[in-house]
């Protein structure tokens, strides 16, 4: 690639050409904004709904290629670290850049099992909500309510600060998320395990009773684990955007993440794998399937869990998941929706109408198999993802913070309302 790219733009309202560097495939917004400025008119802008072909920032935490399928944390394939990592190895790297030396991993274990406890005022909060709270709304608010148990925390530029606030909130995350199931099925609050891994822990939150000790099944804390590491990260999506933008305001950690709790909460982001298991559901059974595929191909009906926003070739994460499918229900039992989604999926797999508009699973055409599996009802599914994209956040929170080209998010409008309209006092206006 030869050094000093550029692109030229002539105006054909004035004739005048700009000359408009071109860094890593982009332009500058302020480069297009001198096409035409003048005294009267502040120059050209960019529209571009749902920021789709506009680059925000500059990061390193996560790299995606959609049309090769490629997703790398700090630069390591998803394959590789779902395999042989763990989610805290995995939260280590995203929030520090590198892997960790054996010394460092194991003060962030401490650390982070140290911290699953939370304050006891916020177990009133949530014992607070209705009986049939959404466990997102639930952690939404107990998230954001964190930020007042640690004032401090608006000392965003002291590093010390700002690594136990991270700490805390990927800490104390599984607590709340499992806190959240217990309260909509009406059973006691279960304390942190700290003799437990952290998905073993979670795990044991959820699904203790009266046993003095709960050892989960391995290959049920590894498929958890294996899901954890898949949705830690996803690059710049509206979740991550959210917790920039508000981030921008250099308001505290833990309301940056309630922004992204909120967007995450939204059916268009982290509800697509309960809308497969209802598309399954609405199939019913194998038979049924070239009439559903034929309803998809006349518009009459949609293929959830196929295709992505990014991924125009196969989503990585689909493969690694299909994988843990096969261990969880070893250990359950096997979804009678199994079968039609592998069916589902060879056929859309094996017709020209789908490959050729590049419609491959995503990673949630899978996930709600297994969470189901699991005992989650789909209002959980939300929660489970929260968990683990704590980590990414952060990662891109801290990014957003250090980052001396970043200023508070303020973008432009079109405006299309009217313009110097005359008041009339209400009187008048009521008088006719």
């Amino acid at each position: 690639m030869t050094e000093n790219q550029s692109l030229t733009v002539r105006d054909n309202r004035t004739g005048e050409e700009y000359e408009l560097d071109i860094t890593d495939g982009t332009v500058r917004a302020g480069d297009i904004g001198k096409i035409g400025k003048t005294d009267d008119d502040p120059g050209l802008a960019v529209y571009d709904p749902a920021f789709t072909n506009t680059a925000s920032t500059r990061s390193a935490v996560t790299y995606i290629d959609g049309e090769k399928g490629i997703l790398e944390y700090r630069g390591y394939p998803i394959e590789q670290l779902a395999e042989h990592s763990t989610f805290l190895e995995v939260a280590y790297l995203l929030i520090h850049g590198e892997l960790p030396t054996k010394e460092q991993h194991d003060e962030w274990v401490h650390e982070i099992t140290f911290h699953t406890f939370v304050h006891e005022n916020l177990k009133s909060l949530m014992q607070g909500f209705r009986y049939d709270a959404h466990p997102m709304g639930m952690l939404l608010s107990s998230v954001g309510a964190l930020s007042t148990f640690y004032p401090e925390a608006r000392a965003i530029s002291d590093p010390d600060i700002r690594h136990e606030q991270i700490v805390r909130m990927i800490a104390k995350m599984p607590t709340l998320g499992a806190w959240a199931f217990r309260h909509a099925q009406g059973k006691p609050y279960v304390y942190p395990d700290n003799n437990l891994s952290y998905t073993e822990n979670f795990l044991s939150m959820l699904f203790k009773m009266s046993e003095q000790e709960y050892n989960p099944d391995p290959r049920l804390s590894k498929a958890l684990e294996v899901l954890f590491i898949l949705h830690a990260d996803h690059e710049q999506n509206c979740s991550t955007n959210a917790v920039r933008s508000v981030g921008s305001s250099q308001v505290d950690p833990y309301s940056a993440v309630t922004s992204g709790i909120a967007a995450l909460y939204g059916p268009l982001h982290g509800g697509a794998n309960e809308a497969v298991l209802k598309m399954l559901r609405r199939i019913g059974t194998v038979d049924k399937i070239p009439e559903f595929i034929e309803g998809v191909k006349n518009g009459d009906e949609k293929l959830m869990g196929f295709g992505h926003r990014v991924y125009k070739n196969f989503d990585p994460r689909a493969t690694i998941i299909k994988k843990a499918v096969d261990d969880v229900f070893e250990v359950t039992g096997v979804s009678p929706l199994l079968e039609i989604a592998q069916e589902l999926e060879r056929i859309a797999l094996e017709d020209d109408y789908f490959v050729s508009r590049k419609l491959y699973p995503n990673v949630d055409f899978y996930s709600g198999l297994i969470y189901e599996a699991l005992q989650f009802p789909p209002e959980m599914f939300t929660v489970l993802f929260a968990i683990p994209r704590t980590a990414g956040w952060l990662a891109q929170w801290i990014e957003l913070v250090d980052d001396k080209e970043q200023k508070i998010a303020r973008p432009k409008q079109i405006y299309t309302g009217d313009r110097q309209l005359d008041f009339v006092p209400a009187a008048e206006r009521w008088a006719k």
